[in-house]
């Protein structure tokens, strides 16, 4: 009787979806913007363009690259972005006039208005995760380790 080659489902060595971090990550991340779509939508917004507000609420005035540097976006992906949202009427791109090659972005009046109106979000989100404020201290210092150490072994 001869053995029948694996199929790969039963094979010690496959690696198993439910154990990779990868995925884990991946499938955490799908559940947050879950949660972030469902807030968001009441402001008209998507969570990228939260995220630039965020920056820019922070510091406004910010150059492209200095936002890109801020939330790992390379301006490939934020230019079209940052467009879409000055479309929106939510902030303007202007050259610097020390250095054209610069892009200043800089909130309108609608962009700082949903400032106010995005205040309840983090509390929000807190509420959806369950966990206390200590938990998602650790889980987000421990996810900054992660993306520091790979970053460097990129």
């Amino acid at each position: 009787m001869t053995k029948r080659p694996s199929t790969g489902s039963r094979d010690s060595d496959t690696p198993r979806l439910d154990q990779q971090l990868c995925f884990t990550l991946y499938a955490t991340s799908l559940a947050m913007n879950k949660v972030y779509r469902k807030l968001l939508g009441p402001l008209d917004i998507t969570y990228p363009q939260y995220l630039v507000l965020m920056v820019l609420w922070e510091r406004d005035g910010m150059t492209v690259s200095e936002i890109g540097e801020r939330l790992f976006l390379d301006s490939a992906t934020l230019t079209p972005l940052l467009k879409r949202m000055e479309a929106s009427g939510l902030l303007t791109r202007a050259r610097a006039a020390a250095d054209e090659r610069q892009v200043i972005v800089t909130l309108s009046a609608a962009g700082n208005a949903l400032r106010e109106q995005a205040k309840g979000l983090p509390e929000a989100v807190m509420c959806a995760t369950s966990c206390s404020l200590e938990e998602l201290m650790q889980t987000k210092d421990q996810l900054d380790r992660l993306r520091t150490q790979l970053a460097e072994n990129i």
